[in-house]
């Protein structure tokens, strides 16, 4: 399919629309926005054009489309597949003007928010009325609300709340050719016929750019209580992580850390684990530590005891276990999770396969990937951490000195995990990264879905076309 150029003149018109300052064609200017979080994906765009609010992103649209520019929306750029940067010489539409935080509806418990707000920010605007965003995850500071729904990401609350689509209950969206579509009531009830906003979560702006969500919210739960345990085997924390669940009712976050993430992070934060020595030849087996979960209560009332007590109840399953009420303790701990991703990415460039796996088949992927990726690349580190709670694990995986994998290890990985029942995108989508696998977990029929929704909607398929959809 061919595409349309950039001119002068283009440019004159998408000045006029969303200001001068507002369209960069500078390329020591839009270098930012042609690499991706990772570093693995880099590509080139001649234009970035920055609209502030529906009505100019609907105006730019309309001119592009018109033209037969391929385009790539791109909130916060935190995602790791390649789907958020151009990889072929497609125009930008960075949403991150679109960032106003209309009032909270505190009858409803519901916000209204620009597709540009980031997490954080969001946090911050429900906070004074008590009330919290569903999703929450390390890159609050730079993810944007409309990527994270573009993405459907899940984060550290899911197995409470649900992922980011299970959170919008209304949307704002240009399609291809400029047309809006708007449907922000929040009604709990609604079944008049699609749920748009159900679709275009996950859909990774190939369907349409997202320009406002209204977003169920959540009380704050203000105490919290976190523990850090410390187990033998993954076998161990799989078989935990299952008895806090069933046990723990204020179960926050169960968060999962394994030996190699844990002994980088713990080098790159410069302190030892709490619980559970790392193996370094000198310990005993029962103090080594292979797994460990942070298992995280909130409530209104302090929910320590109950924690507490479901924690001792696992007995002889944990090595060893600390917890934490105090924010700057429960901090300390929380910072073995936090900063994996950062101790990764400073120590090279990592192929980053976020998958999920069945419950009963997690300790099984978790021991035996290490095998996997070896046959492909003898000297690549796996490094695995994730959301247990929810079965998604964060494969990571290191080449010597830093340096990227074998390829192929992406692919062997991926099917590992579709071997054992389960799905090779958690969180992050598909992007270009994932694409040349999607069939292993989507049919012939689904995919000729998948196509029939794209050309129903970007019948020209201007929208993120190196993304998704094979």
């Amino acid at each position: 399919m061919s595409f349309g150029a950039i001119d002068a003149t283009l440019v004159g018109e998408l000045s006029r629309i969303v200001g001068e300052a507002h369209v960069l064609t500078d390329p020591e200017i839009t270098a930012g926005y042609v690499v991706d979080w990772t570093r693995r994906f880099t590509g080139s765009t001649p234009l970035v054009v920055r609209p502030g609010d529906t009505a100019a992103t609907a105006a730019v649209m309309e001119v592009l489309s018109a033209a037969r520019i391929a385009v790539v929306p791109q909130g916060g750029n935190t995602g790791l597949v390649g789907g958020s940067v151009p990889l072929a010489g497609e125009a930008v539409l960075s949403m991150r003007r679109l960032n106003a935080c209309e009032p909270v509806d505190e009858l409803a418990t519901q916000v209204t928010l620009g597709a540009g707000v980031t997490l954080a920010d969001a946090q911050a605007h429900v906070a004074a009325s008590g009330l919290s965003v569903g999703v929450d995850l390390a890159a609050r500071d730079s993810a944007t609300i409309g990527g994270m729904v573009a993405t459907n990401a899940g984060g550290i609350n899911v197995l409470r709340y649900g992922a980011m689509r299970a959170q919008v209950v209304g949307i704002e969206a240009v399609l291809a050719d400029g047309t809006v579509v708007s449907h922000l009531a929040g009604l709990e009830k609604d079944n008049t016929g699609y749920d748009l906003g159900s679709l275009l979560a996950g859909s990774e702006g190939t369907l349409g750019i997202i320009t406002r969500v209204r977003l169920r919210l959540h009380p704050t739960q203000p105490e919290r209580a976190t523990a850090l345990l410390a187990f033998e085997s993954a076998a161990d924390a799989v078989i935990a992580a299952a008895a806090l669940r069933r046990s723990v009712a204020s179960l926050h976050a169960l968060e999962a850390v394994f030996e190699g993430a844990m002994a980088l992070v713990s080098s790159h934060l410069g302190v030892a684990p709490p619980v559970g020595s790392l193996n370094d030849g000198g310990a005993s087996n029962s103090d080594v530590g292979a797994a460990w979960l942070i298992a995280e209560a909130a409530a209104r009332t302090d929910p320590s005891d109950e924690l507490g007590t479901a924690v001792a109840d696992l007995e002889d399953l944990v090595v060893d276990a600390a917890v934490a009420l105090e924010p700057a303790a429960r901090q300390r701990l929380w910072a073995f999770r936090e900063n994996v991703t950062e101790a990764i990415s400073a120590a090279g460039i990592p192929h980053k396969l976020d998958v999920t796996l069945p419950a009963a088949r997690l300790a099984e992927f978790t021991d035996g990937v290490e095998a996997v990726i070896r046959a492909v690349d003898p000297e690549a580190q796996p490094l695995l951490f994730g959301h247990l709670g929810d079965g998604n694990v964060h494969v990571n995986v290191l080449g010597p000195d830093g340096a990227e994998p074998a390829d192929d290890v992406d692919g062997a990985v991926l099917r590992y995990v579709a071997e054992l029942g389960g799905s090779i995108s958690a969180e992050h989508g598909i992007g270009t990264a994932k694409l040349a696998e999607l069939h292993l977990n989507r049919s012939e029929a689904e995919l000729a879905v998948f196509g029939a929704i794209k050309r129903a909607l970007d019948p020209a398929g201007l929208l993120n076309p190196n993304v998704l959809l094979p």
